[in-house]
């Protein structure tokens, strides 16, 4: 049991610190080759975000644990808007751009519902994986063009981005193989605790993987609010969240299909659908998204942690 924690607490570091390498080797190679800081912040930090979730459903789908892998994703997509965002919102109140609302919360509430679609047979497919990864390829290249004809500005929030190119590829080989094995212990500690409490790999996912992969974005939103700059923070959750989906399940389904617990099908995924469908009034009730809305949503976030522990 000792082990098992040391390995979940280790892999977890790993991940964290493996994931921004990643993103400050990619995005010093895509300003090398002088890519715009908006195709930059749309695609490789968004992506980049996501690799701990990656790596971690990968290696569990290959490992024979898709529930770690199926729970991974939608216990962070959960924990991106009922605990990061409310957090976020109780430190300080966020004024919801019109991107936010039109463009943004329809594409994750579109991808949650093709995930739940595609699900239905409790098996995600090699084939519905490459829909779901040509779809997000689309709605970027969609955005960018979007973003460019308004002449919008994204600027890339990463410290430190390596200018010389041979520490630029130390960053990023570096960060591909912090995440390979930070998922492997990761997952192999997740394991392990599941079975000392007598958990289910479903459980285990959406609490404790699914927090784990979630802490990048905790740690950067909370300090973006902090800073008082959360423009940036609803829209990277939801970006998160959009990226959880038709990334993190469309490449793990194509390297190999998903199966879909029947417990995960009428429990879980409802309370994804249903966070997310409750942000949508959030965001237009009243000017800002304040401290109200922070305590509902954490509110609904304990909630449903405690229905997860229940069910062991």
């Amino acid at each position: 049991m000792g082990m098992d924690v040391f390995w979940l607490v280790l892999g977890l570091a790993i991940l964290v610190f493996s994931g921004d390498f990643l993103v400050k080797g990619a995005v010093g190679i895509a300003e090398k080759f002088k890519i715009s800081p908006l195709v930059i912040g749309m695609t490789v930090v968004s992506f980049g975000t996501s690799a701990p979730e990656l790596f971690v459903s990968i290696k569990a789908a290959l490992d024979g644990s898709p529930d770690l892998a199926i729970g991974n994703v939608i216990g962070s997509n959960i924990a991106n808007i009922a605990l990061v965002l409310s957090i976020t919102v109780l430190i300080f109140p966020i004024v919801v751009d019109r991107n936010s609302k039109i463009i943004d919360w329809p594409m994750m509430m579109f991808s949650s519902i093709l995930f739940f679609v595609f699900s239905m047979d409790n098996e995600i497919s090699s084939l519905e994986g490459i829909i779901m990864f040509s779809i997000l390829i689309v709605f970027t290249v969609l955005l960018i063009r979007n973003s460019r004809k308004l002449n919008l500005k994204e600027e890339v929030d990463v410290e430190e981005v390596p200018t010389n190119m041979p520490l630029t590829l130390v960053y990023l080989i570096g960060g591909l193989i912090g995440l390979k094995f930070g998922a492997d212990w990761f997952v192999e500690g997740a394991k392990g605790v599941a079975s000392s409490f007598g958990m289910s790999e479903a459980v285990i996912g959406v609490t404790i993987v699914a927090f784990g992969t979630s802490v990048p974005e905790l740690v950067a939103s909370g300090v973006a609010a902090y800073r008082k700059q959360t423009d940036i923070s609803l829209g990277n959750l939801v970006g998160s969240n959009i990226f959880n989906i038709l990334i993190v399940l469309g490449i793990t389904s194509i390297i190999k299909p998903i199966k879909v617990a029947e417990s995960v099908m009428s429990f879980d995924m409802y309370w994804m659908l249903g966070i997310a469908l409750a942000l949508f009034p959030m965001m237009f009730i009243g000017k800002k998204m304040g401290r109200v809305h922070g305590i509902i949503l954490l509110a609904a976030y304990i909630t449903y942690i405690t229905l997860c522990l229940q069910s062991i």
